[in-house]
């Protein structure tokens, strides 16, 4: 479950979130009855619909990528939005973007290298810079190095290097809430705990582990 409460459709009074129940959910109520046509639960909705503005706004964020004004590429820019998702380990963000890469015709091979792309073949130069400029993002939060900006702005141009920029830095973002508040395929436990040795009192040999009398 989600780590904030879900509104349920009683309780909707602002008209954003009555509106994008209605388009996804039909008459069901999502709390009560989970489920989109995309597979996931959909309780991404219901919790970003404890503060109508923070939705409406967020809605407003689909709307401006998938606007037709954008200049961008679709195809790149579902890159940098899949592999943002794959980067900060959101696979609600990754899987959906990889659903969204394969609606615009890109092959099975490409979606599935984006995990490993600098050691895939299958993506073009233009391709590959707009991977390695998402983990200078993602990973090295901003800092990307002169060449590799260069060679993207120059064959995509001012416009294309802003829309792509800020879209997947939004992407960044709804990555890192959905793991944070554990919304749709991002609600999982933590895999990194420690794991019980057989007994504590005697560390297995090879750990130098060294006990105070022995130093």
């Amino acid at each position: 479950m989600p780590r904030l409460r879900q509104v349920s459709r009683a309780e909707a009074a602002a008209p954003i979130i009555t509106t994008m129940y209605d388009r996804l959910f039909g008459d069901r109520d999502p709390v009560a009855e989970p489920g989109t046509a995309t597979g996931t639960s959909g309780d991404w909705w219901p919790t970003f619909a404890n503060v109508p503005d923070i939705l409406e706004h967020a809605v407003q964020g689909f709307g401006l990528y998938q606007s037709p004004r954008r200049v961008l590429d679709p195809v790149l820019r579902e890159l940098g939005q899949a592999r943002a998702g794959w980067a900060v380990g959101s696979q609600f963000v990754f899987s959906q973007h990889c659903k969204s890469l394969r609606a615009l015709g890109v092959t099975e091979d490409r979606i599935a290298a984006v995990g490993h792309w600098p050691a895939a073949t299958c993506f073009t130069d233009l391709e590959r810079f707009v991977l390695a400029f998402t983990d200078c993002l993602v990973l090295d939060r901003g800092r990307v190095p002169d060449e590799l900006f260069a060679a993207l702005r120059d064959p995509l141009g001012d416009e294309a290097m802003l829309e792509l920029t800020y879209i997947t830095a939004l992407y960044l973002q709804h990555a890192v809430m959905s793991r944070a508040l554990r919304t749709e395929w991002d609600d999982v436990d933590e895999r990194v705990v420690e794991v019980a040795g057989p007994d504590s009192d005697n560390p297995p040999v090879g750990l130098d582990i060294a006990r105070p009398e022995d130093r």
